[in-house]
Order: C-alpha cells, then structure tokens, then sequence
C-alpha cells in the first residue's frame, strides 16, 4: 500500500526522512554489448572513463541551472565535457526510444520513475551496477524501490517530489484555506476573469495534476498495488464523485478551458500577483524564489473533507544503453546524484533530496516549503512504475478535457476512458 511507502521513506530519513507520454515497444536494435567491470576499473578499482568521452545529458529546462552547474563541476574533475540538452521529463523516455538505438540520444538523462517499466521492457537503459552497493547504502529505500525494476537496480535516485499548493501571501495574509469549499468561497470576491486574476488554478487537462480530484474521493489506478491491471479504479464510485466534483469547481472558480491553463501561464498569473493558489512542484520555486514574490507552501486543500492525495514520484538519472562511452556515463550519474549535488540541487530549486543525510542536513530540515512538500507527501500515491500505466495517460486526460470543456456526465466520460485503457492493456 501507498502508505507503506511513505513509511519507508519516513523512517528512513528522519524527519524528512511528475508527464509521461506513448512509448513504443522494444528497440528494433540491440543495445551493444558492455565491457566486464574488470576492464574498466584500474588497479585501485575505480571506474576508468573511456579515452576521449564527452557526454550529453537531458534534462527540463527547469533543472538547467543545476545541472549547468554540476557539469562544470564533473568536466573539472574528470576532464570530460558535457552537454546539456533540453527535453522535458514527460518527453524523455519517448524521446529515448529512437533516438537510443539511433545512436543520437543522451548518454545520461534524467526521467520520473514511472516511466523505469517501459524502457527496461525496451532495452532502453543499463542497470546501476558499478556504484549500486553505494546507491542503496546512501539513498531511502523508498526512492532505491522506486527505480528498481524486477529487482535490479538501474537508477541514480536524485529527489523525491510530489506536487502541492503554493498561495501567495499578501493575497491570502491570514494562510492557506485548508478545503476547497474554502476556496470557493474565496473565489466569489478574489475571481475577476475580466482582468485575469484568478483564485485557484492545476494544469487542467494534464492528468499528472488533475488525478488528485479522482483519487482523494477514492479513485485508483490498478488493485493491489498498482500490479493488477485488470482491475482499474479509475471510473469507481469514488472517482465519479471526484470528478464531478471538480466539474463543479471549474464552473464557479475557473471558468476557462484546459487548454488555457498551460505551465507557462500559471506561473506568469502567479508570480505577477494575478493568481492567489498555484498547484505545483518543487521543480517551480527556484523560479517563485527568483520573481520576489512572497510565496508560501500548503497542502493542498482537502476535497469532500477528504484530504488531496496527489501523485508523487522519484527522480533520478539513468544511464543509455546506447552510449558509446558507459563508464564516464556511470560516473557522471552518480557525481550528478551525490550527497553534494542533491544538496547542491535543494539549496538551487527546492527539490527534496532521496540522499539519506542530504536529507539530514539543518538546510532541509528547518525549510518551510520542505515541511509543506513532505506533509503533502503522506497523502501521495505513488505512480505506478508497471509498463501498463503508459495506456492510462492519453485516456484519462481525454476523459477530464471531455468532463471540464464540454460537460460530459463524469460517469460517461470515466466509463469510456477505462474501456480505452483495458483495451489497450489487452492488445
């Protein structure tokens, strides 16, 4: 169970302790073929990079200043330049399964674990094998499971993260309403469309972010944890009355179509003082930080007195299995993944470190916005990792887009997405 998981990661670390898109099937060329570990370690057992690597690495346009930075830290002490690369992590793994066995794709890239199923099922990827003792020692076990695949370990865990609400405080001075019917209530006197100010806003039509709706009055994605997909929780009664729910929401708090509600957008409303609460995650504050704006962290607001349950993930970087140059990928993975770095990433953007004592450390442990990200993370669900989940996306943010744009009874619109889903989950 879900909660299993944050208990995990709660003991684990003490006090502290995103996307996706298609895939396709298995690479039609094989990946090449490895050097033995004793080829590549020198006398003292280090990792040897090879002669005259350079490295390309893809990550979002959000996380560019860190690893700018941490790139120029690793080409310094290794001598091996690095490329950044922009791709978002919904794209990544799409992006991944042509452009790997092209010989064109990233040598390290970073990516959301749900999608670890579908490119190991792909060839896609190189199991963490060199630096793995390293990686468990080091790491919660909630993030080391959570980039695992039938038992092997194949990522660089880097951050946990989940998305939360984040309300500016000279429009709300008194804190965060803690309910939505709070929030509507708000909306009555703090909406004026008119003039683009704005009172609560997701990223409507993305179901990253419109899943909390369905799955804080009871909805889910598969039965028993996430491995049985043949019973889909997604058009239950509980995810019914969410939806309809937030159908409701829409009509009296934003009245605006999904596609008007864009990353970009919300964050220009909110960070120019014309949006009061902003659901989001950790990848955003590095840039609240930087635009001045007074800005706090909450939960997000409970919804038929039922507390919001979003989704949450682990990050990390994994390593291509079509890089011509496996052993400097490896060490950069794991430099880019390091105590230092992750404090390093925390200190830049926000992000909630997966290291055990980067987690530790009194810079993560007394930051407010932390504290709001890991209460949010009690009532998480972590994405499923299976490569089944990759039939839900399309479905499901059609379903919302259907129920929010054109009023389609949620029953309908659910009922029609879970037919979609099984059966492509049958083909």
């Amino acid at each position: 169970m879900k909660k299993k998981w944050v208990s995990l990661l709660l003991s684990a670390m003490m006090v502290f302790t995103l996307s996706a898109c298609s895939l396709g099937g298995k690479a039609s060329t094989p990946a090449p073929e490895q050097p033995t570990t004793e080829a590549t370690t020198g006398d003292t057992g280090e990792l040897k990079p090879e002669e005259g690597a350079s490295l390309v690495v893809w990550e979002s346009k959000e996380a560019r200043p860190f690893v700018e930075a941490i790139n120029k830290e690793f080409t310094a002490k290794y001598g091996i330049p690095v490329k950044f690369e922009e791709v978002s992590g919904g794209d990544t793994a799409n992006k991944l399964t042509t452009d790997g066995p092209a010989g064109i794709g990233a040598d390290v890239l970073m990516f959301p674990h749900d999608n670890l199923g579908r490119v190991v099922s792909a060839g896609l990827i190189l199991p963490n094998d060199y630096h793995e003792e390293q990686t468990r020692k080091n790491n919660s076990e909630l993030s080391v499971n959570a980039t695992s695949y039938d038992g092997m370990l194949y990522g660089y865990p880097r951050s946990i993260e989940t998305y939360l609400m984040f309300y500016n405080k000279k429009l709300l001075p008194n804190g965060a309403p803690k309910t939505m019917e709070e929030v509507i209530e708000l909306s009555k006197t703090m909406n004026d469309p008119a003039k683009k100010q704005y009172t609560f806003m997701w990223e409507m039509g993305n179901f990253y972010f419109d899943f909390f709706w369905v799955a804080s009055t009871g909805g889910y994605i598969f039965g028993q944890n996430d491995t049985d997909t043949a019973d889909i929780g997604l058009n239950n009664e509980g995810a019914v009355s969410g939806l309809k729910f937030q159908q409701d929401f829409v009509k009296q708090v934003l009245p605006l179509k999904t596609s008007d509600v864009t990353f970009d957008i919300k964050k220009g409303l909110f960070t120019s003082g014309q949006l009061a609460m902003s659901v989001d995650g950790p990848w955003v504050i590095g840039d609240l930080k930087k635009s001045g704006i007074d800005f706090g962290a909450a939960p997000i607001p409970s919804i038929q007195g039922k507390p919001s349950k979003s989704f949450s993930g682990v990050k990390a970087w994994y390593v291509n299995a079509f890089t011509k140059f496996p052993n400097a990928a490896k060490l950069y993975a794991e430099f880019a993944s390091s105590k230092e770095a992750q404090l390093k990433e925390f200190e830049m953007t926000g992000t909630v470190p997966a290291n055990i004592e980067a987690a530790k450390d009194s810079k993560v442990t007394s930051d407010p916005i932390t504290s709001a990200i890991l209460e949010q993370f009690k009532n998480s669900y972590l994405m499923p990792a299976i490569p089944e989940m990759n039939s839900v996306w399309s479905p499901m943010a059609s379903a919302f887009s259907d129920a929010l744009n054109k009023g389609k009874d949620p029953k309908q619109a659910l009922d029609g997405a879970v037919k979609q889903i099984t059966d492509a989950i049958k083909q």
